[in-house]
């Protein structure tokens, strides 16, 4: 058992900055995104602290002007990911059995780091290479990101006070809580540095190594995550960053005995391939993997007549379209009343319409680029689509525009059909669909929860307390984030943890400590301090 003999300090929500006009904040940042696009720099692959190029490589480009390189990055091949994999498992024997003060220590300074001298990097990086405004970028890869730090420390702190209740005369119980055994697999999306960096740092708290697998389209953002976990004082090792082709790099690493585990953030077809392959290779590593993912929604907004018409329409353009509607929790579907819909048509619309594209450095857009070609042709598919069927109309935006960036305008459909094809399917853009209906309460609650396969995030808006008692009951296997007059994005580290059931993920609670309790092996200690001499128990003695 570790012996808890030093305080944790309490973890608090890191404030968000609102970059008002002429504040310290804004001027500093707005210099630190000229002098990251001065120059074009060269991302190495990062094993044991070294840094490692190779003859493969991508650019890092800016989504919203993607002439622009940022840097150009190097590709790990078969080579770079058994060298990282080794590096993992040396760097595991003693990381495994650091203190848990002194990880504590390192992950604390990562958050005052990240608060101080690197936030304005950080966010910078993310604004640029993920095309991300500031406001979007101080919430995600500043504010949640120390969250993260703060909060799995306190979590992790109490975690290990959780100790068996009962100790008998001459003995003492007591559970420790140890690392995997292996190494894991942290597969990163491209739309959140904080969740990107939590993948890695999550079972790095608990005594993990891990490989760093950054979505090809936020690499940029990762390096700079690099060398906050350097200067924090993370040992070399512990987290080893490998660019590079996820199915090449996914090969080796599961069909490698000393995998113990995948962190994972992305598609739900990709983390159902992953799942198929370790099912296969099971009788072949040293303990059985832990897989946790998150992998998508299709994230709803349901209305009743009674709801606050102003908030619902707010909730709407929010919830679908800030950062291009790229948010695996970003309201992709909606529900409503077609009475209440023809209350709020017009001043929704005159809201859409409103908006403002562009670059992220001019603070007054609201959006901005999908993040590349692939994403904004799959975008693009579904309004042509929507354009050509029969079923449904576009009624906002549908217009799009790649010659510089990757823009595409915020675009509302209209549908009969609560069948149709982008009411099912997850678009991750800035898409809603929109559809009106007249049957009864339970039964749109009905057709909500089985429409799609997934079951991430939702939201519904009444002001009929039985309807929200109702609502809540009929859906309630339809979300793992659900929120009752709020927008369905918005989560906050240390009030609503994060994840989703059905294909949506394995629900394991990022910010919680249900997701760290996944990258431990409890131990369970009996010290006896009079041992038995005699076999013989007193049922044996002759009456």
């Amino acid at each position: 058992m570790t012996e808890l003999n030093f305080k944790i300090r309490e973890a608090v929500n890191e404030p968000i900055k609102d970059y008002k006009p002429g504040s310290v904040e804004k001027k500093s940042l707005k210099k630190t995104l000229e002098e990251l696009k001065s120059e074009v720099i060269d991302i190495p692959i990062i094993i044991n602290g070294q840094e490692i190029s190779t003859n493969d490589t991508g650019k890092c480009v800016i989504p919203h002007n993607h002439k622009h390189i940022l840097g150009h990055y190097h590709k790990a091949g078969k080579k770079e990911v058994l060298m990282a994999i080794e590096s993992n498992l040396n760097a595991w024997k003693e990381w495994s059995n650091t203190s848990l003060e002194d990880r504590i220590k390192i992950f604390h300074k990562m958050a005052d780091l990240l608060a101080g001298p690197y936030r304005n990097l950080i966010n910078a990086s993310t604004m640029l290479g993920q095309s991300k405004n500031i406001y979007q970028a101080e919430i995600d890869s500043a504010c949640e990101l120390i969250d993260f730090f703060n909060f799995n420390c306190e979590y992790l702190y109490n975690i290990h006070k959780q100790q068996p209740k009962y100790s008998p005369e001459g003995m003492k119980n007591s559970t420790e809580y140890r690392a995997l055994e292996g190494f894991i697999f942290s597969v990163a999306p491209f739309n959140f540095t904080s969740i990107a960096a939590n993948l890695s740092c999550a079972p790095a708290l608990l005594g993990n190594v891990a490989l760093f697998k950054p979505a090809s389209s936020s690499v940029y953002s990762g390096h700079f995550l690099m060398k906050l976990f350097k200067d924090a004082g993370l040992p070399d090792g512990v987290i080893n960053f490998l660019p590079g082709s996820g199915s090449e790099i996914g090969n080796i690493v599961l069909n490698h005995k000393d995998l113990a585990g995948i962190h994972f953030t992305g598609s739900t077809k990709v983390f159902q391939s992953m799942w198929t392959t370790v099912g296969k290779n099971i009788q072949n590593y040293k303990s059985y993997p832990r897989i946790v993912g998150e992998t998508g929604g299709k994230d709803f907004i349901l209305a009743h007549k009674s709801a606050n018409q102003k908030a619902l329409c707010t909730a709407m353009i929010r919830g679908a379209f800030e950062y291009q509607g790229q948010k695996c929790s970003a309201a992709s579907r909606c529900y409503l009343p077609t009475e209440v819909w023809e209350n709020i048509k017009q001043d929704y619309q005159k809201d859409v319409f409103s908006i403002k594209i562009g670059d992220v450095e001019n603070f007054k857009n609201f959006m901005n680029a999908v993040i590349d070609e692939n994403s904004f042709d799959n975008i693009v598919s579904y309004i042509e689509y929507a354009k050509k069927s029969n079923d449904a109309s576009i009624i906002t935006g549908g217009n799009y525009d790649k010659s510089e960036g990757y823009f595409i305008e915020p675009t509302t459909i209209i549908t009969k059909n609560p069948n149709f094809k982008t009411m099912e399917e997850e678009i991750f853009g800035p898409v809603l669909t929109i559809y009106l209906y007249d049957c009864s309460w339970k039964d749109v609650c009905k057709l909500v929860d089985n429409t799609s396969p997934y079951a991430l995030t939702g939201a519904i808006f009444a002001e009929d307390k039985e309807k929200i008692i109702s609502g809540t009951k009929y859906l309630k296997h339809s979300a793992g984030n659900f929120y009752i007059n709020d927008k369905p994005t918005g989560a906050v580290v240390g009030q609503q943890p994060f994840g989703g059931s059905r294909a949506s993920g394995t629900n394991d609670k990022a910010g919680a400590p249900a997701n760290l309790l996944r990258w431990t092996s409890q131990r369970t200690i009996k010290q006896t301090f009079n041992s038995p001499e005699d076999y013989k128990y007193p049922f044996m003695s002759e009456e």
